[in-house]
């Protein structure tokens, strides 16, 4: 039987308060990269509401309130992980795919920078709290054979990329508060 060591309060420490602020960063910047993506106007992202979601390899966010109740540092920050690396190569298959149709990439650039940058500082916590960085397996994408494709695949991930960005800010500052760093 496999015990984890679970704490639902992070202990106080520097190193780990230190995180926070570069993670929300990124979050933040991710955040304003992600609705750029698909490269529409609102108006223009109306005419996409019927068109349903095809990947089913994205992660899938759902934080309630009562959920925050319940969460414990370690858990969360491997969720994190996983999430953040998983929307890091769906965001790089969709980049590949876009350069071979010639469309615009930019904010695609961006956010996979700021993806890996935010992985990286999730990874240090990881190794501060004594958490194992969990090794991931490449999901499996479909082939993108047209440019519109690639715009539908590109409203999906822009749309769950802000929402984990949203949630993920969210947890961050929650444990930013229970952990009593100082504020800056």
């Amino acid at each position: 039987e496999l015990f984890v060591h679970s704490a639902s309060l992070p202990t106080h420490s520097p190193s780990l308060c230190g995180m926070f602020g570069p993670m929300t960063h990124h979050l933040e910047r991710l955040l304003n990269s992600s609705k750029k993506i698909h490269d529409l106007t609102n108006e223009e992202l109306v005419n996409f509401a019927a068109v349903e979601d095809k990947l089913e390899s994205l992660p899938d966010i759902q934080h309630t309130a009562a959920h925050f109740k319940t969460l414990k540092v370690n858990e969360s920050f491997l969720q994190l992980y996983v999430d953040t690396e998983s929307f890091r190569l769906h965001v790089d298959w969709l980049k590949a795919a876009k350069e071979n149709f010639s469309l615009p990439f930019v904010a695609d650039e961006s956010a996979s920078s700021h993806l890996l940058h935010l992985s990286g500082l999730i990874k240090r916590s990881l190794h501060q709290i004594n958490e194992e960085v969990p090794q991931l397996t490449a999901p499996s994408l479909p082939v993108i054979i047209n440019s519109f494709n690639a715009l539908t695949f590109s409203i999906e991930i822009s749309e769950r990329l802000q929402v984990f960005c949203i949630c993920s800010k969210r947890i961050l500052r929650h444990f930013h508060r229970l952990s009593r760093c100082p504020k800056h």
